[in-house]
């Protein structure tokens, strides 16, 4: 069922100036980020009407590409902002506690060089943060903890859901945070790109204003906001359905020309970032199909070197090593795609891969790529192209 919210004309503008706000002061890669950027700080207003609030990462690959001025600005214009470099994961989850307990709206948390975390090796605590930072995504999430001496230990429970805004370098944040969030690549300003000098008396005083009318108006909507069921773009849906549900609400509060802007910048985030930056383990199923070019069975010394040999491939040196049977066997796993031994055309029986047939790749390949282009370009219907593969064998 589809629930209307009604569209505001102070919505729009107010969402205007937020976006013109940090326009201002920062430079964005593309004509998407500002807009969503202003939903994401709309959201935070209201937290608490939507199942899910979304993180937003600014990331780079070198420092200086205003990332932690987007903190700024954003921390300028949320809700009861927070902002933090190196907070432990108890302090987090008591400051959001503390605001809970009076009955208020959690409190926005913007964490900055969040890189210098997670980048160092696994360590309990890095993972308390990360374990956080996924829980505090839905509302109702909670952990445990004792308080007390030996003689008076109790369980508490601690919410957690609170916005989480993340900047860092790029490549050290971990994937279950990421596939919660809008991710926005910033890069430094080419030389004809400029902005006002930041001054942060002048913006704290530009940006009260937008900040208080922005509280008044979401808190006004808020209960129509936790009703709404905004339409998604075609093919957006379950994990980014999720995490864009409460920013497209807004915009379809805010009216005007929000509720197409924000549709653009979700298809342009979920469709053609998704298509652009595969995971790993995506990337490896990739690769295989080609190493294996319909082939139905493969020594594991086949697939390492064949995979090895793709030109602009990681697996020559994937963290520091080059790929092998172990670490292909470990990033397959996942997918239920396991060596055994197989009996190869020469009649011989060695430990290797199979296209189909169970621990074979044919399942993952359906369930997480695109039709085999090679398939389609042969107008081989899939049944038809299965059934090669298994004569193959």
């Amino acid at each position: 069922m589809s629930v209307t919210v009604t569209e505001s004309p102070l919505g729009a503008g107010l969402l205007d100036d937020v976006t013109e706000f940090l326009n201002w002061y920062s430079v964005y890669p593309d004509k998407h980020c500002a807009p969503t950027y202003a939903l994401w700080i709309a959201h935070t207003h209201a937290s608490d009407s939507f199942y899910v609030t979304p993180r937003i990462i600014f990331s780079s690959p070198e420092p200086g590409s205003g990332k932690t001025r987007d903190l700024e600005l954003g921390a300028l214009l949320a809700h009861n902002s927070k902002m933090t470099i190196s907070a432990t994961t108890a302090a987090l989850y008591r400051r959001i506690s503390a605001s809970v307990d009076e009955g208020q709206l959690p409190p926005t948390i913007f964490f900055d060089e969040v890189d210098a975390i997670f980048g160092r090796v696994a360590a309990p605590q890095v993972e308390d943060l990360r374990a956080l930072l996924n829980a505090g995504y839905k509302r109702g999430a909670t952990v445990d903890r004792c308080e007390g001496d030996s003689k008076n230990m109790k369980v508490r429970e601690f919410p957690v859901f609170a916005p989480v805004a993340l900047a860092g370098l790029a490549g050290n944040m971990p994937a279950t945070i990421t596939t919660r969030s809008v991710t926005i690549h910033k890069r430094k300003r080419a030389p004809g790109e400029t902005v006002h000098p930041f001054r942060e008396r002048d913006a704290v005083e530009q940006a009260a204003p937008i900040r208080e009318e922005l509280a008044e108006w979401i808190g006004s909507i808020s209960a129509e906001l936790a009703e709404a069921r905004p339409v998604m773009p075609n093919g957006v849906e379950d994990r980014p359905a999720e995490v864009w549900e409460a920013l497209l609400a807004i915009a379809d509060a805010a009216g005007g020309h929000w509720p197409e802007t924000a549709r653009a910048a979700c298809k342009h985030f979920v469709l053609d970032s998704e298509r652009a930056e595969p995971s790993l383990g995506v990337q490896l199923l990739d690769d295989c199909r080609k190493v294996f070019n319909g082939r139905g069975r493969l020594k594991t010394e086949e697939v390492v070197l064949g995979l090895r040999e793709l030109e602009e491939s990681p697996w020559r040196d994937l963290h520091g090593r080059m790929l092998d049977a172990r670490s292909l066997a470990k990033l397959l796993k996942p997918y239920a795609i396991k060596s055994k031994m197989q009996a190869m055309p020469d009649g011989s029986k060695v430990r290797g891969y199979a296209s189909t047939g169970e621990g074979g790749f044919h399942d993952a390949w359906t369930r997480y790529l695109p039709a085999d282009p090679s398939v389609a370009a042969t107008g081989e219907t899939s049944a038809t192209a299965q059934l090669r593969v298994v004569a193959d064998v």
